[in-house]
């Protein structure tokens, strides 16, 4: 944990591994080094790490690249993306015996780009949820494609009762569709009506802006559980979680209470 005494009195946060809290970083192609810095820097507040989406499949040292992220024990998924273009080709038994190989202890289910029928998603999840742990993405990446607020609870809780150990809100990583507008605003009222019915221990709430990333920390607080986070990022996220930063302090830090004379 990080090398500070403590005279800040700064809101607890537990030790990895965490059960809340959670920092899910997006590896677009990180090379050795690149790892090897960030947790250098940043490994204590790096929860898991996606490989987002088909990069995985085309990456030339992967069995290195996972082989060093869990000498940091710290898992590893691919991007729901692979899984979909696994399950539309029906390559999904191929995929299964792939990841055992490199293995790969969690794996990604979504249909943000693919449609899949509702049972045989609830199907895959319970399938996969035998072998690996399971994360399950909800929402479209298509920013014209707008579901109501009961859907996605209705298929939050489905998937969490088919077996996913968190269920990830979709985003994308520049924050444009699922729980955001395409133009960057965030549908606030959905996720509120989400959260008034899901344990947010049981969500990622993809968050790839400081701004999204601010939101969601002042409104739930520095446990919540945030994705899509870039490497870079982790550090100044932790800051926001810490309200060691500007947009977060008076609510984190202080607590809305005025600073102490000096």
């Amino acid at each position: 944990m990080p090398a500070f005494d403590g005279f800040l009195d700064l809101p607890p946060r537990a030790p990895k591994p965490r059960t809340s809290g959670l920092t899910h970083v997006m590896d677009k192609g990180l090379n050795l080094r690149e790892i090897e810095g960030m947790f250098d820097t940043a490994g204590a507040y790096v929860d898991i790490v996606k490989l987002g989406w088909g990069t995985s499949y085309v990456t030339n040292n992967l069995e290195k690249k996972i082989a060093l992220y869990r000498s940091f024990e710290t898992p590893v998924v691919c991007g729901g993306t692979l899984f979909e273009a696994v399950y539309a080709k029906g390559k999904l038994d191929e995929f299964k015996q792939w990841l055992v190989d490199q293995r790969f202890a969690h794996v990604e289910i979504s249909d943000g780009t693919i449609e899949i029928p509702r049972e045989r998603k609830l199907e895959l999840i319970d399938d996969f949820a035998r072998d690996f742990t399971v994360l399950s993405e909800v929402g479209s990446k298509d920013s014209d494609v707008v579901f109501a607020p009961y859907e996605w609870v209705q298929w939050i809780k489905e998937e969490l009762e088919a077996g996913a150990w968190k269920v990830i809100t979709e985003a994308r990583e520049g924050g444009t569709a699922g729980i955001f507008r395409k133009d960057g605003d965030m549908r606030t009222g959905l996720i509120d009506e989400i959260a008034h019915e899901i344990d947010f221990h049981d969500l990622v709430w993809e968050a790839p802006t400081k701004a999204s990333q601010a939101w969601f920390i002042t409104h739930f607080g520095s446990e919540v559980n945030l994705g899509n986070i870039p490497p870079e990022e982790v550090i100044p996220l932790e800051t926001l979680r810490l309200g060691l930063r500007g947009d977060t302090l008076k609510e984190i830090l202080l607590g809305n209470e005025q600073p102490a004379p000096s």
